[in-house]
């Protein structure tokens, strides 16, 4: 059991340093789900299999998604994407590929062996919900409006403003209203002034 938890421990590890020095974010992030899937299996291997879940499920997952659709809003134009087809190239798939082979390995041999795992006893999802709406409520409240800032951070980031043409007036146009009559309002005056 010692061993798993050191081999997950070590694929956690490495997948994050892979993720740090990565030039591409596409890249980045897909070291970093594996980063996030080998946090899982340390937690599962630790007796929490519900927190592995629910590591898997919001942050492997959902957030992964988010970021991944970030990338995609401020990637609209046609070079963002044909830089990115010379990104996806098959060779880049390999590293973390093995490395959640790895993973899947070390799942299915603890699955097999239905241990609880180190700790010795599971965590149950009611003392769970009871430690994070309890004396840690405050923390979750400020991880989810740290999320939701993030979100409204990125739609402004991938806000296109639209293009108004501008109205062009006639140099003369002034000219135009003093020799018809037309009084003229200048700016800052409070009154509206004869041009000669």
């Amino acid at each position: 059991m010692e061993l798993a938890f050191y081999i997950a421990g070590a694929v956690a590890v490495l997948s994050t340093v892979l993720m740090l020095t990565r030039l591409h974010l596409v890249h980045a992030l897909l070291y970093l789900i594996v980063s996030l899937l080998g946090v899982a299996v340390v937690f599962y291997v630790l007796g929490a299999a519900f927190v592995a879940a629910l590591e898997i499920i919001i942050y492997a997952g959902a957030i992964m998604v988010l970021f991944i659709f970030v990338v995609m809003m401020l990637n609209l134009s046609g070079p963002a994407a044909e830089m990115e087809k010379r990104w996806l190239t098959p060779g880049i798939w390999t590293g973390p590929v093995v490395l959640a082979s790895i993973l899947i390995i070390e799942v299915l041999y603890l699955v097999r062996g239905s241990s609880t795992g180190i700790a010795g006893g599971g965590v149950e999802p009611k003392q769970v919900g009871i430690a994070l709406f309890g004396p840690y409520i405050i923390g979750v409240e400020l991880a989810s409006m740290l999320l939701l800032a993030g979100l409204v951070g990125a739609y402004h980031l991938g806000h296109r403003k639209v293009e108004k043409p501008e109205i062009q007036h006639d140099a003369d146009t002034h000219e135009g209203r003093a020799v018809a009559g037309g009084d003229l309002v200048l700016a800052g005056a409070d009154r509206s002034a004869r041009t000669p």
